[in-house]
């Protein structure tokens, strides 16, 4: 998943100085810092500050509202089937979602 927008990360070289901005995979993006011949990953200090003053990204937003449905739906319909699969479901989606908007390591 993408956490991070590319807009951010690229406000971020501007306001610094560094150049070129490229996205190697998902989450990981290299530029060339001030005065430098050679581009350097962003450091992950800088991605967890750009996450943490951003917030989430589009694609984050949808899977939160998709679990927050798909959890209000499986209450109502285990309440008018009088059966606890759908909540199951909903746990396992919520599990999944969860699991998806972790930010890895960097």
């Amino acid at each position: 998943m993408k956490h991070f927008r590319d807009e951010w990360i690229q406000e971020w070289c501007e306001e610094n100085g560094w150049t070129d901005l490229f996205r190697e995979r998902y989450n990981h993006y290299w530029a060339f810092p001030p005065g430098a011949v050679m581009p350097e990953p962003i450091p992950s200090e800088v991605l967890r500050f750009i996450k943490a003053t951003k917030g989430f990204c589009a694609e984050e937003r949808t899977w939160l509202i998709s679990a927050i449905l798909v959890s209000i739906i499986s209450v109502v319909l285990s309440y008018f089937f009088k059966n606890p699969m759908p909540i199951v479901f909903a746990f396992a989606f919520a599990a999944v979602t969860s699991a998806k908007l972790e930010v890895e390591e960097i």
